[in-house]
């Protein structure tokens, strides 16, 4: 959510700092580009802040405790604010600035940053499109997880900023139903699916205390603990826990109540399971979400047929294991014994998902070891392995990571779906616990927001090809650094990068060719071993998101292919460790900016 935009003096104080500079005609020494730089640097920061200042909830991520009583502002009030602001940001630096005095890490700046409005502001027509309550979530779930993930009570005034916001929270939902409503005259419904998933998770929020009988329901018992462990009186903390319970027994749940309702009126006007294509200017929608999630001009037909091939291609790598272990059937056959076999299952039992725990975190001490042979610099910040929270698993992905706050208050955070240990794969669990984790996500995501002298708009953003591209590319990269210990823990492997590139095929196919949700899980499940429930799951996210699946494959091919022209044209002087520092080095950049950068490295080494 975001705050009401705090001053026009702000925007204006952010042109005002970069007067407009002369252009000599000469071309500028070292010492002046360096200089210059570093004033975009600054320039840049402060209208980061400015942008931050919007949202509460990313002041709090970033480890701020300013606006520490408010969630964020979903109105379209707020979308128009934000977007208000970054135009007037960039004709500032637009006046400000002139790419030929800036160095090569300046220039890169600009260009990023004036890439980032204009993208932005091709989309924006499509603002609307995106559903607020899918099963890839809620804020009857975000709210919940944000409290409890990112919320720290250090003080009293923490708690009853804790409390503030758990009242905030049916502004949000109000502000939510209304925009499903306004979608919903516009022909934006969401799929069939989503309902009663939604809901069920919903209910799981208020079940317990102090919505029913019984212990304390998952947020309650987040709040008593933080308040527990607070310097203050027995009668201070119970007065906190009063004023919590009344706030989630009132404002709260009555913004739950909206929801349904909300829900409830508007799903007998989702007539089934459809994509983009269905939707008010889908196909216009559809190819920007794909511009946006690749950073590439790729078409929806363009895709599919990537995805068509790389499906062929991994095809051929399982093949190859399951000779190798002796099965003699074709390799659906094989999919199904993968799927069914009890030595490739945890118990599914409280003791069962703890095993699972134990054996991801065991992979990530290993992959963390073998890492210095393998990179320049690692993160800093700490990595922790979780299970989803109970009341959010029905929603939930099956895995994936939280960015860890910049001050080291909160550790990077791999989440893993344990709901039903009978569809979690244990060979599966290295490659999933490589991509999330480490090497994955936590070696990029938390190195960048180490990186020094890095504008923050870049430390903190992002480019889904880019940030999954690395995490896919990652699973692969596990097993030079030592992980899939036996044959079918590859296939572990192999099975999710063919998971990915089934998500070209079904994402296009969902989105522009018209497949059906049943014809999505048939092809998945024709094509992998995966789980029945994560095969649902995962169409059902497709359906809800177009066009992110398919920036994993997209990502991960662009950074192999450009490996394997470094490896080619360095020969002996190419070093993985470099090669890495290249790809991770100025954080998350478009496919062709990072292609660029890698260019420049051959370029280095081989003068």
């Amino acid at each position: 959510m975001r705050a009401p935009f705090l001053a026009l003096a702000a925007s204006t104080a952010l042109a005002a700092a970069a007067p407009l500079v002369a252009q000599a005609p000469t071309t500028p020494t070292v010492a002046a580009t360096t200089a210059e730089d570093a004033r975009l640097t600054a320039f840049l920061d402060r209208a980061f802040d400015a942008r931050v200042a919007l949202s509460p909830e990313t002041q709090t991520s970033l480890g701020k405790k300013t606006n520490y009583d408010r969630l964020d502002d979903n109105t379209d009030a707020a979308a128009i604010r934000e977007r208000d602001l970054g135009e007037r940001q960039l004709r500032g630096m637009r006046a400000g600035f002139s790419p030929a005095r800036l160095g090569a890490s300046g220039k890169l700046s600009y260009r990023l940053f004036e890439q980032q409005v204009e993208r932005a502001r091709d989309g924006f027509r499509f603002r609307k499109w995106r559903y607020p309550v899918s099963t890839n979530g809620s804020p009857m779930g975000d709210v919940p997880v944000f409290l409890i993930n990112e919320h720290r009570v250090d003080s009293v005034a923490d708690a009853e900023a804790y409390v503030a916001r758990v009242r905030d929270s049916e502004r949000v939902m109000r502000e939510t139903a209304a925009l499903m409503r306004e979608q919903a005259k516009m022909g934006i419904v969401p799929p069939k699916m989503v309902f009663a998933p939604v809901r069920t998770d919903a209910r799981k929020v208020l079940s317990g205390a102090p919505f029913t009988a019984g212990a304390d329901s998952a947020l309650m018992a987040d709040f008593r603990k933080k308040v527990t462990a607070l310097k203050a009186s027995d009668a201070e903390k119970r007065r906190l826990l009063a004023a919590g319970a009344a706030a989630m027994t009132g404002p709260m749940q009555r913004g739950y109540q909206l929801m349904f309702a909300t829900l409830d009126a508007i799903e007998p006007q989702s007539t089934g399971n459809f994509g983009a294509w269905k939707l008010p200017q889908g196909a216009d929608y559809y190819a920007v979400r794909l511009r946006d999630s690749t950073t590439t001009d790729l078409t929806a037909d363009q895709i599919h047929m990537l995805g068509l091939a790389q499906v062929a291609a991994i095809r051929k790598e399982m093949e190859a294991v399951k000779t190798r272990v002796g099965f003699a059937g074709p390799l659906e056959q094989f999919f199904e014994a993968v799927r069914t076999d009890p030595r490739f299952k945890y118990p599914n039992t409280d003791a069962g998902r703890e095993a699972y725990l134990k054996d991801a975190r065991a992979f990530v001490a290993q992959m963390m070891d073998a890492a210095p042979r393998f990179f320049v610099r690692l993160p800093k910040a700490k990595l922790e392995v979780r299970a989803v929270e109970k009341w959010r698993e029905g929603t939930a992905s099956t895995a994936f990571y939280n960015r860890p706050a910049p001050d080291g208050s909160r550790p990077g955070i791999f989440y893993v779906n344990l709901v039903d240990m009978r569809q979690t794969q244990k060979i599966q669990l290295d490659a999933i616990a490589a991509h999330e984790a480490a090497p994955g996500h936590h070696f990029q995501i938390a190195r960048a927001m180490e990186l020094e002298g890095l504008p923050r708009f870049r430390a903190f953003g992002g480019y889904g090809a880019y940030v999954e591209g690395w995490g896919l590319y990652s699973e692969r990269l596990a097993k030079e650094m030592g992980a899939y210990k036996d044959p079918y823990a590859e296939f572990g492997m192999l099975s999710n990068q063919v998971w990915r590139a089934i998500r070209l095929v079904l994402d296009t196919g969902i989105h522009a060719k018209l497949w059906t949700r049943e014809q999505a899980v048939a092809y998945f499940r024709a094509n992998s071993s995966v789980s029945d429930t994560d095969i649902a799951r995962e169409v059902d996210r497709y359906f809800n998101w177009p066009g992110q699946a398919t920036s994993y494959m997209v990502g991960q091919l662009k950074i192999a292919e450009l490996r394997t022209k470094a490896e080619r044209e360095l020969g002996s002087k190419f070093d993985l460790r470099d090669f890495h520092e290249t790809v991770l080095g100025q954080g998350a950049l478009p496919l062709d900016v990072l292609e660029e950068q890698v260019n420049a490295y051959i370029a280095a080494k081989k003068a």
